[in-house]
């Protein structure tokens, strides 16, 4: 079987994208807004705990989403043939 490189991409980088900001509203919701930077934030530049945050945090997570699953999907059919 065959993945689709740009189908997978668009999937995943969906998947993290809103993941993230999901996540950052829960984390909000409990807690407040802290604007403290956060593991993730070492990862993604300028994000953090905050409403801004969560709209970078789902800026990062679209592109890493969408390069790391268009790679996955492109490994996968070069090592399952």
């Amino acid at each position: 079987m065959k993945l689709q490189p740009k189908a997978l991409a668009f999937a995943s980088a969906i998947l993290w994208g809103v993941g993230i900001f999901l996540c950052t509203w829960w984390v909000i919701f409990f807690e407040g807004a802290s604007g403290d930077p956060t593991w993730l934030g070492t990862c993604y530049r300028g994000y953090n705990i905050s409403a801004m945050g969560s709209i970078i945090g789902l800026i990062w997570g679209l592109v890493d989403g969408f390069i790391c699953g268009y790679i996955f999907a492109w490994l996968y059919n070069k090592f399952a043939k």
